[in-house]
């Protein structure tokens, strides 16, 4: 995505005076010290310092093992590589904790809603970007490299401050301005025989592992991903006791999953799990399926009084199973190689637990539609049958309409809710993790209550009839929410290095930008009144294969 550039520009004196004022860019920075949210980077921080140490010494052990023949000292390396694999291990799930704890997951609600799961940022470590520009703008550009310190300086500022973006639109518009900047570094420095010879260095945002590469695509990926999981942090503490919230819980979970759409297609050959194909595939699933479950939570708020409504309730049933549906999904990606070697625990139980939670609430709403509704016209039987059926073509089980038959049916959908809401129960306690839950616990803990009660309701002495097999409910939704990819162009920013002249080498990385920005604006829908593309490469000057 190429940025709105600016061919001329202030003079030097002038230019002094807009980078000095730049401290604007670190609008949507918190500092360390200004906020949890800050102090918690810095423990993700400091967390993934000490993975490091623990690699660095685990490669010297194993070197050591591989080069000794002295049976004692390789018990002694043995035992020393068990220890550091331990405390690697326990560095993993102290970093998963975080990512789910209390400041980064807490709805901004005092409402009961089931958790979501927000990402962890990626971490990177500070850059030299001075020594390779510089010398760059004195080779390639023919200019003094050290007449252009405050712009370097400005960009490494603006690098750092994205380092703690705050959970806010600022805190988006912060990172998306710098990948912008570099779009524009891109096209101005790089080339198919030219790079910019730094080593970016960042780390896995599910395994706190160290990745590193040299192309600039590494660093703009990264970037990226951290635009989805700031949008899944702001989700994640959405107040979704209000429609208000709900609302923006969806766009963000549909943003994130749109920028994880968009970096899997684009950005291939990453070092790090979290940017893998697999990986980018089941975050995607995963933030379509937290959407979802927003969408059939705004339902019920919509549908206070739909009790006594058949049609409204199985509806209901059906949308719970839809969620249901994409949680088993996203269970089943996360269950597979590799996806499942790096996930967190706790992020696979939590995802099998909402998946048994809303097929089990699928079943309660069916019943409710079943007992407490009132009949139907016969001519909206056949709509209402297909709730239960799995295809047009079965004609079975037909919706009863005589009360009786109904409450036989509606207690047979109780007795499956029953049975998820407990297994989904059992499920939580196996975590450790999610028993320090408590909104997880008392959204099941309700579920369970309720249902129990209506059965209890339904339970009569004289009900001597066989128990009747509940069918599935079949899943099916009126709202299906798609990714939506970030839109870079509406964060306006001015090249920082837009003093330097063009080249005809730079019109390689002006072409790639171009192709992004192409790509990104159709999915977004966006419409251009002209586009440059054909004419670059008309002109030959298309990126290679």
């Amino acid at each position: 995505m190429v940025p709105e550039d600016r061919s001329d520009g202030p003079g030097d004196g002038e230019e002094r005076a807009r980078l000095r004022a730049a401290g604007t860019v670190r609008k949507g920075c918190d500092l360390p010290a200004d906020s949890s949210h800050g102090h918690l980077q810095s423990r993700r921080a400091r967390i993934h310092q000490q993975i490091d140490r623990e690699l660095r010494m685990r490669t010297g052990a194993e070197n050591l093992y591989r080069a000794t023949s002295n049976a004692r000292v390789r018990e002694t390396v043995a035992l020393e590589l068990s220890d550091v694999n331990s405390s690697l291990q326990l560095l993993k799930e102290e970093l998963a904790g975080l990512d789910s704890s209390g400041d980064t997951a807490q709805p901004e609600s005092e409402g009961v809603t089931a958790p979501m799961i927000p990402l962890g940022l990626k971490e990177t470590k500070p850059l030299d970007w001075a020594p390779p520009l510089k010398e760059l703008i004195c080779r390639h550009f023919g200019e003094d490299g050290a007449s252009y310190e405050a712009e370097i300086r400005e960009l490494e500022d603006l690098r750092q401050a994205t380092r703690t973006p705050s959970r806010s639109k600022a805190g988006l518009e912060l990172l998306t301005a710098y990948y912008n900047q570099l779009c524009f570094l891109e096209a101005r420095f790089v080339t198919p025989a030219r790079s910019l010879g730094l080593l970016f260095h960042w780390y896995d945002s599910l395994t706190g592992l160290p990745a590193q590469q040299r192309a600039l695509a590494f660093e703009k990926g990264s970037v990226l991903f951290n635009i989805g999981a700031l949008h899944t942090q702001i989700g994640a503490r959405q107040n979704r006791s209000c429609p208000e919230g709900i609302g923006r819980a969806v766009e963000s979970f549909q943003r994130a999953a749109g920028a994880f759409s968009l970096l899997r297609e684009n950005f291939s050959h990453a070092p790090s799990p979290d940017m893998s194909p697999a990986s980018l595939s089941m975050l995607e699933q995963l933030m379509n399926a937290q959407a979802q479950e927003c969408v059939f939570e705004g339902l019920l708020l919509q549908a206070p009084g739909a009790a006594h409504d058949c049609l409204a309730q199985l509806r209901l049933a059906q949308e719970a199973a839809q969620v249901a549906a994409e949680y088993r999904l996203v269970h089943r990606t996360m269950a597979q190689p590799p996806v499942q070697d790096y996930v967190p625990f706790a992020w696979t139980t939590l995802v099998h637990v909402k998946a048994e939670h809303f097929h089990a609430l699928a079943h309660y709403h069916a019943a409710l539609g079943l007992c407490d509704g009132a009949p139907v016209a016969e001519s909206e039987l056949p709509v209402l049958e297909q709730v239960f059926l799995a295809s047009a073509e079965a004609r079975s089980p037909a919706l009863p309409q005589e009360r009786e038959e109904r409450s036989k049916l509606g207690k047979a959908h109780l007795r499956r809710a029953l049975l998820g809401q407990e297994a989904a129960l059992q499920l939580h306690a196996v975590c450790r993790a999610l028993r320090r839950e408590d909104l997880l616990q008392a959204v099941l803990a309700r579920a369970l209550r309720r249902s129990l009660a209506k059965y209890s309701e339904l339970d009569l002495e004289d009900d001597f009839h066989e128990a009747t097999e509940a069918p599935d409910v079949q899943p099916k939704t009126q709202q299906r929410p798609e990714g939506r990819t970030p839109s870079f162009s509406r964060v306006k920013v001015a090249d920082i290095f837009h003093r330097l002249p063009r080249t005809t080498g730079d019109w390689w990385g002006l072409s790639t930008c171009l192709e992004e920005r192409e790509a990104s604006a159709s999915r977004c829908g966006e419409t251009r009144p002209f586009s440059l593309l054909p004419l670059f490469r008309g002109a030959g000057l298309r990126r290679p294969a």
